[in-house]
């Protein structure tokens, strides 16, 4: 195996185009994040009803998958490592992991239908693993792959996925709240549904030479690379600033119908919060591909920050059916629209070890959401009620993302992006 630097080889001319790998992306994300990871949300106040959980134990719950989606971002950062030491291990292709994790999903999901409390949080957390490997190995596929195909900015259509899985999980839900159907109910129909996804792009997801390697081959570095003596100072604030979205955001997208059911007992409209949010993931996403090149990622991620902040607001501002519609819109449209932002920043920074580096980002976001629940159930036992408890929680929330915008400002004044020069010359950062 060679380890030598070299750019991306060109895409083979049978490869699928992009349109394709930009679809099957999505549809994985859709399948990972919104069905694996996010369907507890719109399945929560069934499981609250149903009297298979109370609010602390589903805060442990969400806590579980998060940890394990932390725990699987690592394995991802850890990669190289591993496979420089423990020569044994086959070299599998970025796509192999992907089809793998989609299965592993559906198993999972539909395995929480099964009526035994005790395998729960370890059903959570195994999922919580495996999307954090779905949503690191295909971003690092596609992302690449639209790179040889001269069309990088066509890797964020990849990221309206988990907000049509969470559009389509909301929607599901509402339909069986309607019904009076049990979560258990819920959790199988999203898994077969997570099935049903998996075979459509099942034939796209393979190939490519995107494989687990010691020493990944170095990619083209996007313009204005940053200097060597800066990329590991920029590194790290950018992966303290992106825990903090991890943070700012999971109260809601963990409670949400609960917060709102809180708030506004009786409303026939309760459960159309959670489907407005991931609407507002879809078109935050498609609109990051809409961006002109040549933007300071770091100014469009406090952008992205400072609008979640104002969406927790909204909530906070007005309890009421507006407030909750126009904060769960303003909480999605920057969802995945971070996401695709600060992994273009990654590679922006660390083109020879973009993938590692994805991982890293993702387990510290990893790290925020894992703060999140349980938060909330410390200050649901010492609040007087559980809407004085959830308002001082997502007040914690939206200060977390302010300051996070503020470090992405700092960052652009500190270390400003200058245009790359021309072949044979070498950008430079003041």
């Amino acid at each position: 195996m060679s380890t030598t630097s070299q750019p991306y080889p060109a895409a083979s001319p049978a490869s699928h185009g992009a349109w394709p790998i930009a679809l099957a992306g999505l549809v994985a994300l859709a399948v990972a994040m919104g069905l694996g990871r996010f369907a507890f949300t719109p399945l929560l106040p069934m499981m609250l009803n149903d009297g298979v959980v109370d609010l602390p134990t589903a805060s442990w719950l969400a806590s579980a998958n998060y940890f394990g989606y932390m725990l699987g971002a690592i394995l991802c950062t850890l990669q190289p490592w591993l496979w420089a030491r423990f020569k044994w291990l086959p070299h599998l292709a970025y796509s192999s992991l992907v089809r793998a994790g989609l299965v592993a999903t559906g198993v999972l999901t539909l395995a929480m239908g099964w009526h035994f409390p005790a395998a729960w949080p370890l059903l959570r957390f195994t999922a919580g693993v495996t999307s954090a490997v779905v949503f690191v190995f295909t971003s690092g596929w596609c992302l690449s792959r639209m790179a040889r195909l001269g069309v990088p900015a066509m890797g964020g259509i990849i990221y309206v996925g988990p907000g049509a899985g969470i559009l389509v999980s909301g929607l599901f839900a509402t339909g069986m709240v309607a019904w009076h159907w049990t979560a258990a109910t819920g959790w199988m129909i999203f898994g077969a549904l997570a099935f049903v996804l998996t075979a459509l792009v099942w034939h796209i997801l393979r190939g490519g030479d995107e494989r687990l390697i010691a020493l990944a081959p170095r990619a083209a570095a996007l313009p204005g690379a940053a200097a060597p003596h800066h990329g590991h100072a920029e590194m790290t604030l950018l992966t303290l600033a992106y825990g903090l979205a991890g943070f700012g955001y999971i109260i809601t997208a963990t409670f949400l119908p609960v917060i709102a059911r809180a708030a506004l007992p009786g409303s026939a409209w309760l459960d159309m919060f959670w489907p407005i949010f991931g609407l507002g993931v879809m078109v935050g996403a498609l609109l990051a591909t809409r961006l002109s090149p040549g933007k300071d990622f770091r100014l469009l991620l406090a952008g992205c920050y400072f609008l979640q902040a104002l969406g927790i607001a909204a909530s906070l501002w007005s309890p009421s059916l507006a407030g909750f519609a126009i904060g769960s819109l303003m909480l999605g449209i920057p969802f995945t629209a971070i996401t695709f932002f600060a992994m273009q920043e990654v590679r922006r920074l660390k083109p020879a070890t973009a993938a590692s580096f994805m991982g890293l980002l993702t387990a510290t976001y990893g790290v925020g959401q894992i703060l999140g629940p349980p938060l909330v159930a410390v200050l649901l036992k010492r609040t007087p009620n559980v809407g004085a408890g959830f308002t001082i929680s997502l007040e914690i929330a939206a200060a977390s993302l302010l300051v996070g915008a503020v470090l992405y400002i700092w960052m652009a004044k500190a270390y400003p992006v200058l245009p790359a020069l021309p072949a044979g010359g070498a950008a430079v950062q003041k």
